[in-house]
């Protein structure tokens, strides 16, 4: 019976993260600078979780952070689009994840600057990452993320 059990929990578990998983759309734009290496990075970071990454670099970034809404002042090194949503910056999976099960009514959600730890962006995690929810260059909290 507790091989039954344990077989019954995996598989459900197994389920759920490929429900979650399923959650993120295939494909993705991500917009950089050209000379921005850790914007590749994540873009190799979406990829391992199954997105599908076209890479733009010859574009003003200030014009497609402003048509995706992006407050001013929070803006990051990397701007995507990804389904019905923008995503600014370093933001971590966990909150990428949040947004595509909840799918709040919001333009996206971002991460200011490039801080240490986030995917792309090497060295361990000193601080807390405030991610932002954004509609219209109006922000608001979407999740704190604890080292």
């Amino acid at each position: 019976m507790k091989r039954f059990t344990a077989t019954v929990l995996s598989s459900a578990l197994l389920l759920g993260a490929a429900a979650a998983q399923a959650a993120l759309p295939d494909e993705a734009t991500l917009y950089k600078n050209p000379q921005c290496g850790c914007c590749d990075e994540y873009a190799r970071h979406l990829e391992e979780q199954g997105v599908d990454v076209t890479i733009v670099d010859d574009v003003e970034l200030s014009e497609i952070k402003q048509q995706a809404g992006v407050p001013y002042g929070l803006g990051s090194c990397h701007t995507i689009e990804i389904g019905d949503y923008w995503i600014e910056g370093h933001v971590p999976m966990e909150a990428v994840t949040k947004l595509f099960e909840e799918q709040p009514d919001i333009d996206g959600i971002g991460l200011a600057g490039m801080p240490i730890g986030t995917p792309g962006m090497p060295g361990p995690q000193s601080e807390p990452y405030n991610v932002y929810a954004f509609s219209d260059q109006q922000d608001e909290p979407f999740m704190t993320l604890a080292p």
